[in-house]
């Protein structure tokens, strides 16, 4: 398990506390700038912060308040670099080799052990130069786990390759993490790619930690506006709480919504709210649905659009000044339906799926 919390003003400022258990993945996501990379160097030694601490697999690697600080050396950290830092005039072998031969511990796995984890047996004499993107990461991989690390960092790897070799990627890193008993940590811009690969999303602004936790948690119940912001959740809007025969309930304009979890909020206040759009309920023309009672109602198809199998459709909601909302849905469900621009339509809001926010 590692535990990290870090404070400095300068050069780039940090408040910063996370934690990630072993054989977890943490994506740490937040725009360029945000001191995401920083926070890695200060993991792997080659970088101190002013103030804090880290624990890794219960190992003091940094105290200030103790002037402990291990150098990367003693560090057992595995690095995965943006652009692999691979040595273009050695062979894969010989790349993976020099990591082994650097690393004093016993016990060492052999240069084929490594290659056959990530999948390249067959490719040790060959070049940097002759190998695809894909295989270049994952020779770092291996030379990043030839140091038998006790955490393994991964700095934007994925942002080299094209979108095809990235989705085989992602699998063969999902498939290899299973088999990897320490904490891992990967740096990425890409929400989608924090999702589908993460056990926990830390979100990282300007050098501060706004939120930890599932990516569910953190996608769809961001902790305020800042978070739902980084986390480009959309169908962000505000609106007042009241009580209505001792129940707590939203007003939207000419709407009062029934609400599942509201937390410590209280009645007459005003707060931001949010929901996924994929919880947003179309009324079925064919097949009309119970659900339908659920928090209704309708609006004017202003703008829709179809991606991979999701069609995204842009609602203007009746009196409401004109704000809109946004909702996915299958695309055969859309098509079913015949949804087109400028035609009205009547949806659903989940009551358990409004996420309730302070500012």
């Amino acid at each position: 398990m590692l535990t990290l919390n870090l404070q400095q003003a300068k050069p780039i400022t940090l408040d910063v506390e996370l934690t990630c258990q072993t054989g977890e993945l943490l994506a740490l996501v937040g725009p360029s700038g945000a001191g995401k990379t920083t926070i890695l160097r200060c993991i792997s030694g080659l970088q101190s912060s002013q103030q804090g601490f880290i624990e890794c697999k219960g190992k003091i690697w940094f105290d200030s308040s103790q002037a402990e600080n291990m150098t990367p050396q003693q560090r057992r950290v595995g690095m995965v670099f943006q652009n692999y830092a691979l040595f273009p005039h050695l062979s894969v072998s010989k790349n993976i080799q020099f990591t082994l031969d650097a690393d004093q511990q016993p016990n060492k796995p052999s240069v084929g052990q490594l290659l056959e984890k990530v999948n390249l047996t067959g490719l040790a004499d060959r070049y940097p130069n002759q190998l695809s993107g894909g295989q270049q990461q994952r020779v770092a991989i291996a030379r990043a786990l030839a140091r038998q690390p006790e955490i393994l960092l991964l700095d934007e790897p994925f942002s080299a390759v094209d979108k095809v070799t990235r989705r085989k990627l992602y699998l063969e890193l999902n498939a290899l993490r299973r088999d990897l008993a320490m904490p891992m940590i990967l740096v990425t811009h890409d929400l989608d790619e924090a999702a589908m690969l993460a056990d926990q999303i830390c979100v990282i602004h300007q050098g501060k930690t706004l939120q930890q936790g599932t990516p569910d948690h953190v996608l769809y119940k961001p902790k305020n506006t800042s978070v739902a912001k980084q986390v480009d959740a959309r169908n962000v809007t505000s609106a007042m709480l009241i009580d209505d025969d001792s129940q707590l309930k939203l007003k939207w304009h000419n709407y009062v919504f029934t609400l599942g979890e509201v937390g410590d909020f209280k009645a007459n206040q005003t707060i931001n709210w949010t929901i996924s759009p994929a919880k947003i309920l179309l009324h079925q023309r064919v097949r009309p649905s119970r659900g339908t009672r659920e928090n209704p109602l309708s609006g004017i198809v202003v703008n829709k659009m179809t991606l991979r199998g999701i069609t995204t459709i842009q609602l203007e909601i009746e009196h409401t000044n004109r704000q809109q909302l946004q909702m996915d849905l299958p695309e055969h469900v859309a098509n079913r339906n015949q949804l087109q621009v400028g035609e009205k339509i009547s949806v659903s809001l989940l009551a358990d799926a409004i996420h309730l926010m302070a500012d």
